[in-house]
């Protein structure tokens, strides 16, 4: 199973819906499963470094399989973690699981870290996996 330009088309539809519904300025961020882009979309009013944020979000949950809530949490207790490769420490980042594989994955940056990953989860949502 992989990711479709039309999945991504879904997916992206319902996070800016979430995000509008929620007045959220964010760039959010659809990678495949090797975590290269398929798309990115900077909502009007956000920040232009959050483009590349929510690629390193999304890259990062494709490529470890881990949220970057998981990374997050992680480097409280082992900081080391810091070092591991593509690991982005910042919540905001889902893999995307379809039958036990991660396809792919969503990064959002642009508003709080936990309000960045409800975006997320929403597009998520969308493909009713």
């Amino acid at each position: 199973p992989a990711l479709t330009l039309a999945d991504a088309h879904t997916m992206m539809a319902a996070a800016k819906a979430e995000a509008e519904k929620q007045k959220w300025g964010v760039t959010i961020a659809i990678v495949d499963d090797a975590g290269r882009l398929l798309m990115l979309e900077r909502m009007d009013q956000a920040r232009p470094q959050t483009a590349e944020v929510a690629h390193l979000k999304a890259r990062s949950a494709a490529v470890t399989h881990r949220p970057g809530k998981v990374w997050e949490e992680t480097v409280k207790t082992r900081p080391g973690t810091l070092n591991f490769p593509d690991a982005f420490p910042v919540t905001g980042g889902v893999p995307i699981l379809h039958q036990g594989d991660v396809i792919g994955a969503v990064g959002v940056s642009g508003v709080q870290s936990l309000e960045d990953e409800q975006v997320a989860m929403a597009a998520i949502a969308a493909l009713g996996l």
